[in-house]
């Protein structure tokens, strides 16, 4: 070997010289993980049509005060949550598919779920004939013309509810029976969540209120959206993710999510169908 070459081999880090530089990295990682941003994948129509099956998303834990792991502690708010926002949060799942409130099933493990804030502490929430009833009075809810269709076919009317300041498209499915739902207060550190897609929700009107500490954070950045209906094994195949840029990726979707509109605002553009 020459000298060049021994000093090169000299001067190369080894695994263990490495080591701590690694373990900071995931350490690193998990903290921003843990307590500031975390992805979550839309895997269900019940937000039809502000989410489509395939969006990926960030979500801001540091907004309602990140759970510390495996403890009732929890990090200060910056700030409440708020009416008609889009929020990630947990909920316990059985192995049967029964779905309940984390804090009344401290038995089962929990899954990431998506819907928007309805209503807040103190809030008295009804639902009838397609309407949602806030505080006794009827949320105002206007037809667009419009209509989206899901990836069985299914066609919907396109309606926009206002909640305060948020304006927001909802799914009418005129085929559907609606169910009506009693009026209840919402109590104190809880929220009540329904999907976009209110007759293909499993929602707040079948589990109940979630509380402030299952609350992972407000839905933001949209950075990967694609039509994606394969099985994971395809994903192994290098050719199946060149397929998916060119073919399924639905590059217009890139961005903020947009799930509200002010007062006055023109409403965005939504897609006519769930492959956007």
């Amino acid at each position: 070997m020459s000298d060049e070459a021994r000093s090169e081999a000299e001067e190369k880090p080894t695994f263990l010289e490495e080591l701590p530089t690694l373990v900071a990295a995931v350490v690193v990682a998990l903290l921003i993980r843990t307590f500031l941003f975390q992805t979550f994948y839309v895997p269900s129509d019940s937000m039809f049509p502000t989410m489509l099956v395939g969006d990926h998303v960030f979500v801001n834990k540091f907004f309602f005060g990140a759970r510390v792991p495996w403890t009732e502690l929890q990090l200060p708010r910056l700030r409440e949550p708020e009416r008609g926002e889009v929020v990630v949060f947990h909920l316990a799942r059985d192995p049967h598919g029964g779905i309940f409130p984390a804090d009344q099933r401290t038995d089962l493990r929990t899954d990431a779920f998506v819907k928007r804030l309805i209503g807040l502490p103190g809030d008295r929430v009804a639902y009838r004939g397609q309407r949602l009833v806030l505080n006794g009075e009827l949320v105002p809810l206007e037809p667009t013309g419009q209509q989206f269709t899901d990836a069985r076919g299914r066609v919907f009317d396109v309606l926009i509810e206002t909640l305060g300041e948020c304006r927001h498209y909802v799914l009418d499915d005129p085929h559907w029976q609606h169910q009506d739902m009693a009026e209840f207060v919402v109590k104190p550190d809880r929220y009540f969540f329904m999907g976009d897609n209110r007759d293909n929700s499993h929602d707040g009107r079948r589990f109940g209120t979630v509380r402030i500490k299952e609350l992972a954070g407000p839905a933001g950045l949209l950075y990967w959206s694609w039509n994606w209906n394969g099985g994971w094994l395809e994903l192994l195949n290098p050719l199946t993710w060149v397929g998916n840029l060119t073919g399924e990726t639905r590059w217009s979707r890139f961005g903020g999510l947009g799930e509200c509109f002010e007062p006055g605002e023109e409403p965005p553009p939504l897609p006519a169908s769930a492959a956007g």
